[in-house]
């Protein structure tokens, strides 16, 4: 046949090339059943056959229209557009036609009036699979598993109807454990992983597995079809590959007269010290050095602290910057994890003081004395009436004078008080100075009972 007529075969392909019924196509002979496959509507092909061991296999053809003129063509690797009608097909009857024996590795294109159904047939005895063992690159790295297969396969080549190269998929398997962070239970989990080979190769490379593991190839897609698979396990992997996460969890602190860090820096942990923050790593199976390491310097040029343990628990009562991460290594020490980097900002110290307040007055609202800071670590504080007879004594920020002296209230008036404290960036804090008692609002609670001054 000439090229110029299949050219509007390859190049003006219709719906109805694509529509075409895969039962009209049928095959005898063969000791196992046809696998079919449908391929990308790109490569013009209705269906993939592939039939294990061509000899004796014939394909019939059942047509739409019965008597209707039926011819088929074959094409190679060149493709369609150079398709050669066939010889020696019968006509079993009305509707069917009959190649009596199918050719291996061979493309049909079968024409009823002007519809054309196109196929590829492959034969799997051409390119059986053969699996005898599997094992280990002795070179290995950490971030890889590199595996050796003893076996052949190769590739199963199929042209389009344009005569572009395709390969069919094999389906191999490779089956093998390894471990997943769950973040709903905080650990790493053993799972399984079925990764889809495909094609056959003597060397395979997966992600380094977090657990040690068997490794099994099995397949392929056709011989399990047919009930034949092969498989091959290994011997068991010693993993060195190493991950971790890791959680950063800040004591919470609600406390109505503490500032925050006074910068919005972005930070989420850190502010007014002293700051406690929890550190935890959970690490995979291979991990036999682990540290916590503290630094001033983003880049961990230089590192101040090194804690070594899983979990620590760290207080920050210095001003300024700290990075925080996770370091762990294998027992070789060459396969290495590094967590995520957390930027603790602990912000400048201040320290205020109110001169007035009124026990009493409203329940909530101003009825007690405090003072209002950040970042102070050390804390003292002396009350005395104005006979310097010691009213109260603080030492901590977070407390407050509620009034009283040995229980009971103080009357209206000035009182005085004496601080020193100190700051987390080591500021240091002498302060003195007056606290009014303002009158009881209305009511004239207090008034009697009330501690002289």
């Amino acid at each position: 046949m000439k090229k110029s007529l299949f050219a509007t075969f390859i190049f003006a392909l219709s719906a109805a090339c694509f529509d075409a019924m895969p039962q009209q196509v049928s095959f005898s002979g063969s000791s196992q059943s046809v696998f079919e496959k449908q391929p990308a509507a790109s490569t013009g092909l209705d269906r993939i056959y592939v039939v294990n061991g061509c000899d004796g296999v014939s394909m019939d053809y059942t047509q739409r229209n019965a008597g209707a003129a039926v011819t088929w063509y074959e094409y190679g690797e060149r493709g369609g557009g150079y398709a050669e009608v066939v010889a020696g097909v019968e006509r079993i009857d009305g509707y069917t036609t009959r190649l009596p024996q199918v050719k291996a590795d061979c493309g049909y294109i079968i024409e009823e009036g002007t519809d054309r159904t196109y196929v590829w047939v492959v034969d799997y005895a051409d390119y059986a699979l053969s699996l005898s063992s599997i094992g280990f690159d002795p070179q290995r790295d950490c971030g890889t598993a590199r595996l050796l297969v003893d076996g052949t396969g190769r590739d199963i080549t199929y042209y389009t109807i344009n005569g572009v190269p395709q390969q069919l998929d094999r389906g191999l398997v490779l089956s093998y454990r390894t471990l997943e962070w769950n973040d709903d239970n905080m650990a790493w989990a053993e799972i399984q992983v079925d990764e889809e080979v495909g094609a056959f190769s003597n060397t395979i490379a997966v992600p380094a597995p977090y657990c040690n593991t068997e490794f099994t190839l099995h397949g392929d897609r056709f011989l399990q079809y047919w009930g034949m698979e092969e498989s091959v396990t290994s011997d068991t992997y010693i993993t060195s590959a190493v991950a971790v996460e890791t959680t950063a969890v800040q004591e919470e602190r609600d406390v109505a007269n503490e500032k925050g860090s006074g910068e919005d820096d972005g930070s989420t942990l850190g502010g007014s010290a002293p700051v406690t923050i929890a550190f935890t790593a959970y690490v995979t199976d291979a991990m036999k050095h682990s540290e916590w390491q503290m630094s001033r310097d983003q880049e961990f040029r230089n590192i101040d602290s090194r804690f070594n343990q899983a979990e620590i628990t760290q207080t920050f009562n210095e001003g300024g910057t700290f990075y925080f991460r996770f370091f762990g290594a294998d027992g070789s020490g060459e396969c290495e994890a590094i967590g995520e980097t957390y930027t603790v900002f602990i912000g400048e110290s201040s320290l205020e003081c109110p001169n007035a307040f009124s026990p009493q007055a409203s329940e909530g609202i101003n009825d007690e004395w405090r003072v209002a800071y950040r970042s102070i670590v050390e804390f003292h504080c002396w009350i005395f009436n104005r006979w310097g007879v010691k009213i109260c004594e603080l030492n901590n920020p977070a407390q407050g004078w509620d009034g009283k002296y040995k229980g009971k209230y103080v009357k209206p008036g000035t009182y005085f008080y004496v601080i020193e404290a100190r700051g987390a960036d080591g500021v240091e804090y002498n302060l003195k100075g007056d606290i009014n008692i303002v009158n009881y609002t209305g009511t004239g609670r207090g008034t009697s009972g009330g501690v002289t001054e």
